[in-house]
């Protein structure tokens, strides 16, 4: 990409910015592609280096209503702040939902599956003395008791993948405040 094709589509995703703060991110961009160009590098290998400029607009937009939220804490500052990242998230968004919606809908069967088994073996052991259970009462109880067992160790696993699945968003989350944090402190 050309120091002039990233530039152009750098200004287009500033778009809606205060006019000033705009420049001066330009400008910025500008001294990174004549720093590079005085270290020998070519226009392609600058830009290639500072990723894709629609993300870095998206980015610098998100920092820029979350600096806002920072200093207003207003209704309007949370809503632009929200929607920013929700702005920056968008693209992985359609990343992420191909392989989350699977794990969560095998979660919630199999937490739907704990449930229903604790209730299985709930009546196994209350009916199964009383409706002639093969090996008689005490098998029926101790079938009820070891459903009911399974059952709850089925929620446990549920519940442990559910906080690392839960866990692991939030790293995801972070990491994109990381690369954030350096544009929000600068």
């Amino acid at each position: 990409m050309t120091r002039q094709a990233f530039i152009a589509r750098l200004r287009d995703g500033l778009t809606g910015l205060p006019a000033q703060a705009v420049a001066d991110i330009i400008s910025d961009y500008e001294t990174h592609f004549a720093e590079g160009e005085a270290a020998g590098r070519t226009e392609a290998e600058v830009a290639a280096a500072l990723g894709d400029p629609g993300r870095l607009a998206r980015e610098i937009r998100a920092e820029s209503s979350l600096s806002r939220w920072k200093s207003e804490r207003s209704p309007g500052a949370a809503a632009g702040a929200i929607a920013a990242v929700l702005g920056l998230g968008a693209i992985d968004v359609l990343i992420l939902l191909p392989v989350l919606m699977p794990v969560i809908g095998v979660l919630f069967a199999l937490g739907v599956a704990s449930v229903v088994g604790m209730f299985a073996g709930g009546g196994i052991f209350v009916v199964g003395p009383f409706a002639g259970f093969p090996g008689g009462i005490a098998a029926a109880l101790l079938a009820g008791i070891g459903v009911m067992a399974g059952s709850a160790s089925l929620g446990a696993v549920v519940t442990l993948a559910s906080i690392g699945l839960i866990n692991a968003l939030v790293w995801y989350g972070r990491l994109h405040y990381r690369l954030l944090k350096p544009a929000l402190e600068s």
